[in-house]
């Protein structure tokens, strides 16, 4: 970038999708839903956290979560996805930024997640140190995630570097 000045606000983009048939709960948003069956994945495979996280990452350049928490890596068998996501806001304030809010779009069929809705954002936005919003949505029986093979997040985010210096 060349004249004028440096940008304090970036934005960040994320996805993430998991198939059922993981033996453990379902978690979405740091919330588990109980009676259903949960996702294949190396860590909580909470798909809402880590399209989040990967938002984060991408805003501020800090790469993306499969390379910070690998699925090679015993260490995050199992993982709590909101640690990690708690981890990669760490990460984003010690490069000087912070998240402003975020919008979730929850992609499934099944379950029904409109009564974990106000959980789902509490605990990410607790995560996060800001708003976010979470918003369900059907695949109307298109594709993998209308047949209920899995589910999918898309997530945004606006990031502020408050210093206004260029990292």
């Amino acid at each position: 970038m060349t004249g004028g000045a440096p940008p304090l606000l970036r934005v960040g983009q994320g996805f993430d999708a998991h198939r059922f048939g993981g033996d453990r709960p379902l978690v979405i948003g740091g919330v588990v839903i109980p009676g259903q069956p949960g996702l294949e994945g190396h860590s909580d495979a909470d798909v809402v956290a880590h399209a989040l996280a990967d938002a984060i990452l991408g805003g501020f350049g800090g790469g993306d979560l499969g390379s910070l928490f690998p699925a090679s890596d015993p260490a995050w068998a199992g993982a709590d996805s909101i640690d990690l996501l708690s981890q990669v806001v760490e990460r984003a304030a010690t490069a000087g930024w912070r998240t402003v809010n975020a919008d979730c779009t929850v992609i499934c069929e099944r379950p029904q997640l409109a009564p974990h809705m106000a959980g789902m954002a509490r605990r990410l936005s607790e995560a996060v140190d800001a708003p976010v919003a979470v918003a369900p949505k059907r695949a109307e029986g298109l594709g993998a995630l209308g047949r209920v093979e899995g589910i999918a997040c898309l997530a945004a985010v606006l990031l502020w570097q408050p210093s206004g210096a260029w990292r």
